[in-house]
């Protein structure tokens, strides 16, 4: 028997609906309606990088234009209805999230313990019960507060001192919790303290959550794909659950079309095809992506939907690049339409843009240049600058 086959255009609403580009960009983006953003999307991918503005709040922006930078920290720091720590990468998660982490703190301790030894050595493992004493009797720390006579025992392993490593690892094992920041310096405090004690479910129903709750994010997926969402769960154990869902009647095998409109089976509940034809387009608005942003996260999935292949160049030498050091992609309505080179100059408080690429087949006429600037206004304004200064010759042709 044929399986339901759902057409590129379809699935890419379907899957930028799941991710809350479809909707208008509207709210308050502060509060109840920025936990239930974050909730929606089931993570932010939290990263260094700053050359307009952190990932994670370009992310929330990007749905939300009211959101602003200070309107996250309450969340964490004064609610503690959000936490960090890791899904694919350092992330902040739902609190509620919380006792389905306790498998990952689990995993993360058995993992870190077979692996770390061999680049820490034994000074790593003899720190592990004098830090966490020590933030027991002291309260929160940094890595600097710890860093002392330790330091001379270093590894050169990133640099980290054996205590760094040891406060690492016992937040990546769930005893210590972040309890703040000053700018991008983490302080650790126990977990107890941070976000209160959390009862470890059955594994099993943690698998079923993890799973469950990753599709009805993505709206199909194949089992690696569950798997990679949280990256918690096995390929494997996604592939079992797969199989009980399917064998029970609330999964079903259908295909999707990429731009090429070749096929490709994916997982979705019953009724996905019928929720996709019934979903209204996104709206037109041009709008300024992240290249961490979830919906682009899978860069080969973002390839085959949306036909957008896209590579962070942070770490290729300047001359090999294709594009730029950091480049963010544009999206309009359910079309990657280009990317754009550019950064905040806070010397001058000015947006410099470089170059934009448009996609083959793009054309920047008038109308979309003028949408371009709306948008890139509205970011300059998010972002603390007062203007945008262009480079001559900033249109480049669609490669």
């Amino acid at each position: 028997m044929a399986r339901a086959r759902l057409d590129n255009a379809r699935a890419r609403r379907l899957f930028l609906h799941r991710h809350l580009l479809a909707e208008a960009p509207s709210g308050p983006g502060k509060g109840a309606d920025l936990l239930d953003l974050v909730t929606r999307l089931g993570f932010v991918q939290v990263d260094s990088v700053n050359t307009l503005a952190r990932a994670h709040d370009m992310i929330l922006y990007a749905r939300r234009p009211a959101y602003r930078p200070g309107n996250l920290d309450p969340l964490l720091a004064r609610d503690r209805s959000l936490f960090e720590h890791w899904t694919h990468d350092a992330s902040v998660i739902p609190t509620a999230f919380l006792p389905h982490w306790q498998l990952r703190f689990a995993r993360d301790a058995e993992a870190l313990r077979a692996r770390w030894p061999r680049w820490q050595g034994e000074a790593f493992l003899a720190e592990l019960t004098r830090v966490l004493e020590h933030v027991r009797a002291h309260g929160a720390v940094s890595s600097a507060d710890l860093k002392g006579e330790a330091a001379q025992k270093s590894t050169g392993w990133w640099d980290w001192h054996p205590s760094k490593a040891a406060l690492e690892y016992l937040w990546r094992s769930g005893a210590l919790a972040i309890c703040h920041r000053q700018g991008f310096r983490k302080f650790y405090d126990l977990a107890e303290r941070v976000t209160g004690p959390a009862t470890p479910p059955d594994p099993q129903a943690s698998l079923d959550w993890l799973n469950r709750n990753a599709l009805d994010r993505l709206g199909f997926a194949t089992s690696g794909e569950l798997a990679a969402f949280w990256d918690i769960a096995t390929p494997a154990e996604a592939r079992d659950w797969c199989a009980r869902e399917r064998a029970a009647g609330r999964l079903e095998e259908i295909e999707i079309l990429d731009t090429q409109d070749r096929p490709r089976r994916v997982f979705a509940r019953p009724g996905t095809l019928e929720e996709a034809a019934a979903l209204p387009p996104a709206p037109p608005r041009l709008r300024v992506l992240n290249p961490f942003d979830p919906a682009l996260r899978d860069r080969a999935r973002a390839e085959r939907l949306f036909g957008f292949r896209y590579r962070i160049e942070i770490f290729v030498p300047a001359p090999q690049r294709s594009y730029g050091y950091y480049v963010f992609p544009l999206l309009e309505g359910e079309t990657m339409v280009g990317r754009i080179d550019m950064k905040a100059d806070r010397a001058t408080g000015r947006l410099q843009v470089t170059r934009l690429w448009p996609e083959r087949g793009i054309a920047f006429g008038k109308g979309r240049i003028a949408r371009l600037e709306a948008e890139l206004g509205r970011v300059t304004r998010f972002a603390g600058l007062e203007g945008i200064d262009w480079a001559p010759g900033w249109l480049a042709e669609a490669k």
